[in-house]
């Protein structure tokens, strides 16, 4: 059910990871896709060598909460940055997983973002280098750039640990920042993962498309991979549509007016 090309397609416009760039970017309309940095954009690298940008980052958030909102509280401005920043690292590993069957690096040095012009949140992405691993019957496993595992199965533990070591250097900056718990933190990370897994296939705007996605959430997060705090949540509800418990709060229901979001931990049973 997943969107990948044929072979005859890949052959056609060719075989190395710039092509899988080119075509995702043509099955998505979430975010732009590019393979350079262009002024204003900035390396996730020089994001985690340089913590002091995130407090930037903070402030660009809590100017904009206070124009909307009246108000910038801590806990809210440090969860959404947090959830903003791993959604780079899962989004770009998720998508090109579900519709190429590919896993690029996912390293901070190889990956960049943007952020928009009116709510700080990253809307165009990078991927930087060329490596990537597949399946022995991608066109371009014989690219000397290819890595093959042996199977599906494989190719989603090399997401899931590709995503877990970028993470985990993510956190590792970000927590003192912050001031969110471990717990909180690694909960976030896994709801980032399995949300763009999930996404992923809901862009495709059919059942089977959204369906594909739910697959490759089950495949990536079979069981729990500490430090992520649950394998994969996603289930039908009586009206056979799709959700998901979330593991983090957005603390989003500290501005005011506002309530705890649908599926939060703070309100659902555990």
């Amino acid at each position: 059910m997943n969107q990948q090309r044929s072979f005859r397609d890949a052959r056609e416009v060719g075989d190395g990871l710039a092509s899988s760039l080119r075509r995702v970017s043509g099955l998505q309309g979430r975010s732009e896709l590019r393979r350079d940095v262009p002024a204003g954009w900035i390396r996730c690298s020089e994001l985690l060598e340089t913590p002091a940008y995130f407090d930037e980052w903070r402030g660009l958030l809590g100017d904009w909460l206070l124009r909307e909102h009246s108000s910038a509280p801590a806990r809210t401005t440090a969860s959404w940055v947090l959830t903003w920043y791993l959604h780079v690292p899962a989004y770009v590993g998720a998508l090109l997983l579900h519709h190429e069957r590919r896993v690029p690096s996912l390293k901070p040095a190889e990956l960049a973002f943007r952020l928009a012009d009116d709510r700080p949140h990253p809307d165009g992405m990078a991927v930087l280098g060329d490596a990537f691993h597949c399946l022995p019957t991608d066109p371009g496993s014989a690219r000397p750039e290819a890595t093959v595992v042996r199977d599906e199965r494989a190719l989603a533990a090399v997401l899931r640990a590709r995503y877990l070591a970028h993470a985990t250097q993510f956190i590792r900056a970000y927590a003192p920042l912050s001031r969110l718990g471990r717990r909180t933190l690694w909960a976030t990370a896994t709801d980032a993962l399995e949300n763009s897994l999930w996404w992923a296939g809901r862009q495709g705007g059919t059942a089977e498309a959204e369906g594909a996605g739910v697959a490759d959430a089950a495949l990536v997060l079979d069981e729990r991979y500490p430090p992520l705090t649950s394998a994969s949540t996603l289930r039908l509800t009586e009206d056979r549509e799709w959700t998901r418990r979330r593991e983090s709060c957005c603390f989003s229901y500290l501005l005011p007016s506002a309530e705890e979001c649908d599926g939060c931990p703070r309100t659902c049973p555990r």
